[in-house]
């Protein structure tokens, strides 16, 4: 939140969200920041002392935030193997972590988002993002609010355009259908990916809402 905070308006920005769901309901989370193609930029940002009124701060200072959330993400119920990997001379950023349950996963993201102060409206933090029954997983992208696109310049609207955000959600069993028609299933059938640019799912967090149907368990 710190590194989105910083550079993802007036950057171009990939995100690349990874989930792992198996049979019993365990799984693996990875999440990617890549901003690899704004870093002249964000090099620049970092030279200076303030911008907008706000102190820019040290790559010292925000890996030293990184290491604390990452131990404070640890302590988080149901959550294990957590590994952060950053990079400075690319700016890519890599999360990932294995979870007992996906209410577990849901659950600890939510108590570092509230703990962190990182949202004002506690509406984005009251609906369900990610549900599993076995049979069914529902997915929807956390509406942690950037209401900012309204004061957005047209050179940082043409940036986030550029941007992608790919969400892929893989399972051990064959999906058999998906409610939302834009999502792309791998041949095998065991992997769906939905992609929009930064900039629309700015506008409308819903373009990657999912509900996705597996075939049923073999006894």
């Amino acid at each position: 939140m710190l590194i989105l905070s910083l550079f993802s308006l007036g950057s171009c920005i990939d995100i690349f969200d990874d989930l792992t769901i198996h049979n019993d309901g365990t799984g693996t989370f990875k999440y990617t920041i890549n901003l690899s193609s704004s870093k002249l930029k964000i090099n620049s940002i970092l030279a200076l002392d303030s911008l907008d009124g706000k102190k820019v701060p040290s790559i010292q200072h925000i890996k030293d935030e990184i290491t604390r959330i990452k131990a404070k993400f640890e302590t988080k119920t149901g959550i294990s193997n957590v590994v952060i990997e950053s990079n400075f001379i690319d700016f890519i950023f890599k999360i990932k972590c294995d979870f007992t349950d996906v209410n577990s996963l849901q659950s600890a993201i939510k108590a570092i988002v509230m703990e962190e102060n990182l949202t004002k409206n506690m509406n984005d933090l009251s609906h369900i993002w990610i549900s599993w029954d076995s049979q069914k997983l529902t997915r929807a992208i956390p509406e942690l609010t950037i209401n900012k696109t309204k004061d957005l310049t047209d050179n940082e609207i043409i940036l986030l355009k550029q941007g992608k955000y790919i969400s892929v959600t893989r399972f051990d069993r064959p999906i058999e259908k998906f409610d939302n028609a834009l999502a792309k299933v791998t041949p095998a059938k065991l992997a769906i990916m939905l992609q929009t640019d930064m900039y629309s799912l700015i506008q409308n967090a819903k373009l990657l809402e999912n509900t996705i149907y597996l075939s049923p368990l073999k006894n």
